[in-house]
């Protein structure tokens, strides 16, 4: 416990505050700006002399409970939240579930990405966005309902899904996809998304039952990969991984090397654009990152 940045950390965060912002009367006049400590402490269900105690660095070790509360009272961002806790000598909580809604960093990107495929995905795999390139190359997952945009649900058990990717090439996409899913599953315990994943596919899936018995960790980075297009052939693509963890969200980026034929064959899909290839097999796309 760090007392002496705690109560620096919490004067700073009371005087920042006006009682407008937590709807509290102003009261009368104020010599400092911000909040009283006993409005704080008010906020925070704490003893007046407790939260004093904080603030002059003599308190004793704040219980999560207490931190928790002083988050709230405070109106703390999860960011000023976690380096509360750090201060304390506490582990933050979880940043529990990921959210359906694209980061609006994210998405600025991904609208200006208008000759490379890109898509945004949760970390369990969700795709939430895609461009016209992201659809051309593999697929319109957002055509489908919800509980099929799933990445891992797709490989494991859409029966034309792997006719992206050379056979050879198949085996690490499996693995990737289980050693994602279960680091991502790890990390939230109490979300039941990823649990609920992990059991249809324990169920539906006999190699990725094998491969979840295995026990591999690792979450998606960047990768080479190669797409076997039916339109425009062999695609050896750099997979780049771009992280928001604030919502546990990633933009998946597909280039490829100037001056290679996989360049010049990204610029034919461009042209050839979103034609329906399922009679071809294309419709199997579902994947582009490690896991994704």
């Amino acid at each position: 416990m760090n007392r002496a940045e705690l109560a620096d950390f919490l004067r700073r965060g009371r005087a920042r505050l006006a009682p407008s912002d937590l709807g509290l009367p102003p009261g009368a006049r104020r010599r400092t700006p911000g909040l009283r400590r006993e409005e704080v402490a008010q906020l925070a269900a704490l003893s007046v002399d407790y939260y004093t105690r904080l603030e002059q660095s003599r308190g004793p070790r704040p219980s999560r409970q207490t931190l928790t509360a002083l988050t709230r009272a405070l109106r703390l961002t999860d960011d000023e939240r976690d380096h509360l806790f750090h201060l304390a000598g506490e582990e933050p909580p979880r940043r529990e579930t990921a959210s359906a809604h694209v980061a609006p960093g994210l998405l600025l990107i991904l609208d200006r990405l208008h000759d490379t495929p890109a898509q945004v995905v949760t970390d369990c795999g969700e795709v939430l966005a895609q461009n016209a390139m992201a659809r051309a190359l593999t697929l319109d997952v957002m055509a489908r309902r919800r509980p099929e945009r799933n990445l891992s649900r797709l490989y494991f058990l859409d029966p034309d899904v792997r006719g992206l990717f050379p056979e050879e090439d198949r085996p690490d996409h499996a693995r990737a996809h289980v050693a994602n899913l279960r680091a991502v599953a790890a990390a939230r315990p109490d979300d039941p998304e990823p649990a609920a994943l992990v059991a249809e596919l324990r169920a539906g899936s006999a190699e990725f039952a094998r491969l979840w018995d295995a026990h591999e960790v690792s979450l998606r980075h960047k990768a080479t990969k190669r797409f076997q297009h039916p339109v425009v052939g062999l695609l050896d693509l750099d997979c780049e991984v771009l992280l928001s963890h604030a919502h546990h969200q990633l933009l998946i980026i597909h280039t490829a090397r100037p001056g290679t034929d996989s360049y010049e064959r990204l610029r034919l899909l461009r042209v050839v654009g979103l034609q329906d290839f399922t009679t071809s097999g294309a419709g199997a796309g579902a994947t582009g990152t490690e896991g994704g």
